[in-house]
């Protein structure tokens, strides 16, 4: 097992850009639409100023509710990201790789966004 503390800096780092990519995937990507369609319906309006906004709908109550509302939430499933991916490297260090993969798809996302 990693000793969390003595994390180096280009891990941590990495780290840092998985969890983004990982929350990236869950909130907003298409391919993972399939993981939020039971809760939570989106669409794209235009509004008055012809600007495209990204409309959710959550469905249901109780349960599907409180879990269509965490998907929507890129700041919540940001937590839960984080939590996921610092598990992985801290108690399955093999998983690095997975992880690493997601941190240069976070870095080529973020480059990506500022071209």
């Amino acid at each position: 097992m990693i000793k969390l503390f003595d994390i180096s800096w280009l891990h941590l780092i990495i780290l840092i850009l998985a969890s983004f990519r990982l929350t990236h995937l869950i909130v907003f990507d298409e391919i993972a639409s399939f993981i939020r369609e039971p809760f939570l319906s989106v669409t794209f309006e235009e509004d008055d100023s012809g600007q495209v906004r990204r409309q959710i709908d959550i469905k249901g109550s109780g349960w599907r509710y409180r879990i269509g509302f965490l998907l929507s939430c890129h700041w919540c499933i940001g937590i839960w990201s984080s939590l996921f991916i610092v598990a992985l490297y801290w108690f399955l260090p093999a998983s690095f790789t997975f992880i690493l993969i997601l941190g240069v798809a976070g870095a080529a996302a973020i480059l990506e966004s500022k071209l």
